[in-house]
């Protein structure tokens, strides 16, 4: 049989580890300086872009597609080529699929600090970047689908159907969930509207989670622990089982996002339903890649490699254990809103991503480079000081999320809440926080050990960055099933087959759960009273939206009795209908905001977002001064037809009058505002002696009316006023 001679492309192996490491560093200290930032919340003070509301989907997005993308990226270019026998497809397109990748996640760390955000969760980044990413993942799929069709080697390898299904998957998300309308260069909203939009957020929030953080990662697992263990698979017909069932479960769980929400009854148990079945297929992965290890433990401990993968699996059997566990209704009703999701989410990224990714690159790095690894001991410190790091993080946060859902829940014999203050239960889980700052510091010093190691050990290695390799040709066989074969060995040397079907499985979730709820508007009942957001209001919204105001609070208030008590009438789904984007929110730092309007005066909230801890003794909420002093805070009224006339052709219903009167009724309004904010003798003294400043100075004077936080108090006064509610406790 002829051997054919050629190269593995190291170089972009080698470009991907590099990038992982540098995003992975400034991942995690953008998520240290925001655990920081819970105890001390003016710790950036009055600087804008380092506000908690734009670093959080800066942390978020630096973590998963800076940090784990990348590794995704280096261990499919690796493994991939190994497998088919074949260098990539194409140098041009790996190059293009590195350097458009790290040009998108600059522009992520230019942008979100400035405010210029979507607000939708793992997918905050406008409209640009959105088209960007899609080109770039077309190229990285072109890159692996041209590779799997010049293969030297005939079957596929179960870590290659991973990566299929990953590049199908989170192409069809992306594109779905990413539907917008343009209103500028960095302006965008939803085609999508409040239930709708939830759903199908919330159908891309938690496959993105299933398709980039899992999928993928499994198809790591099933090539870098074989490898490193130098032991086979420990079940073929196991990994079968577990990609097919996991890629057509997984792709129905979202809603369990959403239960006891505005969505559908029926779309809530589907969820549930399929959450449930997930843990079988989940436990089967994790299953199969303990029991790979078998015969090799005494290799476990010694191998810091191993080490990190063991603890790398065990973290995603804890997560997907966790997850369906979190989907079932009784259970969602307590951790939901609270820190116990938090916990849950870093077990996984944190054990799960984290630590085998730091496997991966401890496992690769030495071969890249020819060399031994520099020191053997630092990689187990690393492994302890993360795997207690790990510990120190999440198990405080659940304390925090049980101590919410119980401080939350509380009733008096008298039938009114044991604590009616929000801050209350702030205050509590304060020594929670200082633990998780110290969880992250350790994670984080763990994380600097490897990439000392790392680049030692690249220093004493020599540069191979096209690696000679040798395999015979792939010969001719016939299209059909032989007599002995299995469908699916026949399958796995059919990659289009294999891919369509892959992309069926996924698609048959999607369809049935999305489907219905955006062409049946009858799912979505409409109520009267509701009326489109005024135009200044609809600017202040906007300004709620940029400064992250959503990762902190929620406008979703659940049938319960605590809720009602404590927030108003719990939440209606026809409420939304105006709402491009959703802001249901997913995490209760502070208080429910959907019943806010009319509860406190004008005057309460520009002291609030002045200085929160003026009006809420022991608020853990940063200072907003820009949206009210200097020019930063002059509202930008330019765009505000425009961002009208884009809400008509998504069907809220403006008149050409209303967008013609925009400008007139934004100073009718604010003036109301302004006349307001006089009946405090404080504001009054301290406005007319600015504007006398700046009289006697020259200077150009923002009248109040004109300024952002007058917007902002608009849309915060409009919350939930559209139906009648009872007066709630808070």
């Amino acid at each position: 049989m002829e051997m054919q001679q050629f190269h593995y492309d190291n170089k972009i192996v080698k470009n991907f580890i590099y990038a992982t490491m540098l995003w992975g560093v400034v991942g995690m200290l953008v998520g240290l300086l925001l655990a920081f930032m819970f105890l001390f919340p003016n710790l950036t003070d009055g600087i804008s872009w380092l506000s908690f509301g734009r670093l959080r989907p800066l942390h978020t997005n630096a973590v998963i597609f800076a940090f784990v993308g990348n590794a995704i990226f280096a261990g499919v270019y690796y493994s991939t080529q190994r497998l088919l026998k074949a260098r990539m497809f194409n140098d041009i397109l790996s190059k293009i699929n590195f350097w458009g990748w790290q040009l998108i996640i600059v522009g992520a760390a230019i942008t979100l600090p400035l405010g210029y955000t979507t607000s939708k969760e793992y997918a905050e980044l406008e409209w640009p970047f959105d088209i960007a990413i899609a080109l770039i993942w077309v190229v990285f799929g072109w890159n692996l689908i041209g590779t799997i069709l010049k293969r030297r080697q005939r079957h596929l390898y179960v870590a290659i159907w991973f990566y299929i299904a990953t590049f199908v998957t989170v192409a069809v998300l992306h594109i779905f969930n990413s539907l917008e309308l343009p209103v500028s260069a960095l302006k965008s909203y939803s085609v999508y509207a409040g239930v709708q939009d939830a759903l199908v957020q919330w159908w891309y929030g938690h496959n993105a989670v299933a398709f980039f953080l899992t999928t993928p990662f499994l198809g790591l697992m099933y090539y870098f622990i074989p490898k490193a263990a130098n032991r086979p698979v420990y079940s073929y017909r196991l990994s079968i089982v577990h990609f097919w069932s996991l890629i057509f479960i997984y792709i129905w769980a979202g809603p369990h996002h959403l239960l006891y929400t505005a969505l559908p009854e029926w779309a809530q148990n589907l969820g549930v339903a399929f959450s449930i079945m997930l843990l079988m297929p989940s436990w089967g992965g994790m299953i199969n890649g303990l029991l790979t290890l078998r015969g090799a433990w005494d290799k476990v401990r010694t191998d810091p490699v191993l080490k990190f993968m063991v603890v790398a699996i065990t973290g995603y059997g804890m997560a997907t254990f966790e997850g369906p566990m979190l989907s079932l209704k009784n259970v969602n009703a307590i951790a939901h809103f609270t820190d116990w999701i938090i916990a849950h989410v870093h077990v996984g990224a944190l054990a799960w991503n984290g630590f085998l990714t730091f496997g991966m690159i401890y496992w690769l790095v030495p071969r890249l480079f020819k060399t031994k690894l520099f020191s053997v001991g630092l990689a187990n410190l690393h492994f302890w000081i993360g795997t207690l790091g790990i510990i120190m993080y999440a198990l405080p946060m659940y304390v925090a999320g049980f101590t919410q859902a119980s401080m939350w829940k509380q009733f008096n014999p008298d039938g009114t809440l044991v604590y009616g203050n929000f801050l209350e239960t702030v205050t509590e889980i304060m020594p929670m926080y200082w633990m998780r700052a110290i969880g992250g510091t350790l994670f984080l010093t763990g994380m600097l050990i490897m990439v000392y190691n790392v680049i030692v050990t690249i220093k004493q290695g020599s540069k191979v960055e096209n690696e000679l390799a040798e395999a015979p040709a792939l010969e001719r066989v016939t299209k059909k099933r032989t007599t002995n074969e299995g469908w699916h060995t026949w399958l796995e040397r059919r990659p289009v087959q294999l891919t369509l079907l892959a992309t069926v499985a996924i698609l048959i979730g999607g369809i049935i759960q999305i489907v219905p709820t955006i062409m049946v508007k009858s799912n979505i009942p409409t109520i009267a009273s509701i009326k489109p957001y005024t135009p200044l209001e609809l600017e202040g919204r906007d300004i709620y939206i940029r400064e992250g105001c959503v990762g902190c609070h929620s406008q979703m208030i659940r049938p319960f009795r605590s809720e009602v008590e404590r927030y108003g009438e719990y939440s209606k789904a026809g409420e939304f209908v105006y709402d491009h984007p959703f802001l249901w929110g997913s995490k209760r730092t502070g208080p429910d905001l959907h019943r806010l309007g009319g509860k406190y005066s004008d005057n309460w909230h520009f002291n609030h977002m002045y200085d929160p801890q003026s009006t809420s003794s022991g608020s853990i909420m940063p200072r907003y001064p820009w949206l009210i002093t200097g020019s930063s805070s002059k509202l930008d009224k330019s765009m505000t037809e425009a961002k009208m006339k884009a809400m008509v052709s998504l069907g809220v219903p403006y008149t050409e009058e209303d967008i013609a009167n925009a400008q007139k009724d934004m100073l009718d309004q604010g003036e109301q505002i302004e006349k307001n904010l006089y009946t405090d003798p404080d504001f009054a003294s301290t406005y007319e002696a600015d504007k006398k400043y700046a009289s006697e100075n020259g200077e150009d004077f923002i009248e109040m009316k004109n300024r952002e936080i007058v917007a902002l108090i608009a849309y915060l006064q409009r919350l939930g006023t559209d139906i009648k509610v009872e007066t709630a406790q808070q």
